[in-house]
């Protein structure tokens, strides 16, 4: 399957991005030929030199260089020695700048999700940035990935990408909030989460 969105969609201020991105959809096809499609429902935006909380708000490093790439690549962090976080790069190309999915509903393939998150059920099985990609099998093998459809890694899935963004059906209701598990720029309401969540 071809990407549904170009890198144009992507290029666009992380906090605009991070609204259109709720209610779109992830899917995850797998080496063995299950696949996975889950709804995006809760975001974080985050940005440069005017962000204390970006991993890129001081300087670029080997880490965070992918924030300053071409939008639409996937920045992708182990964090905490155990969790992987998955980020959407945007804006312009050298400007650091990249969304945070912070959770998702599942809506095809949850018996794929609960194989990789035992003893998790219902609203929680991805409801946290570290569950999301536990539960979609997707660790640093995905940094630099590409959403726009270029220069694709090679991930091992016969057929098809290992990952696709596919929009959603249209405007959705949502709050703002203070992002989580921050210690600085608490009073920026960069969180957003679907009304229904």
């Amino acid at each position: 399957m071809s990407a549904v969105v170009d890198r144009a969609w992507f290029n666009r201020d992380a906090r605009e991005l991070a609204v259109r991105l709720l209610g779109c959809r992830l899917v995850r096809r797998f080496p063995d030929g299950a696949a996975v499609t889950v709804r995006i429902n809760e975001t974080e935006a985050y940005r440069g030199s005017d962000d204390p909380a970006s991993h890129a708000g001081r300087r670029r490093t080997p880490r965070n260089a992918p924030m300053f790439e071409r939008p639409g690549i996937l920045y992708v962090y182990f964090t905490y020695g155990m969790h992987f976080c998955m980020n959407i790069v945007c804006e312009e190309e050298g400007v650091p700048a990249a969304v945070l999915i912070r959770g998702a509903a599942v809506e095809e393939g949850e018996e794929h999700v609960r194989a990789r998150r035992p003893g998790a059920s219902g609203r929680r099985l991805l409801d946290g940035p570290a569950k999301l990609t536990k539960g979609l099998g997707i660790d640093g093998a995905f940094n630099r990935y590409d959403l726009a459809g270029g220069n694709e890694l090679d991930l091992d899935v016969p057929g098809g990408r290992a990952l696709t963004l596919l929009p959603g059906d249209g405007p959705v209701n949502y709050r703002a909030t203070p992002r989580i598990g921050i210690s600085a720029g608490k009073d920026l309401l960069w969180r957003f989460v679907t009304e229904s969540e």
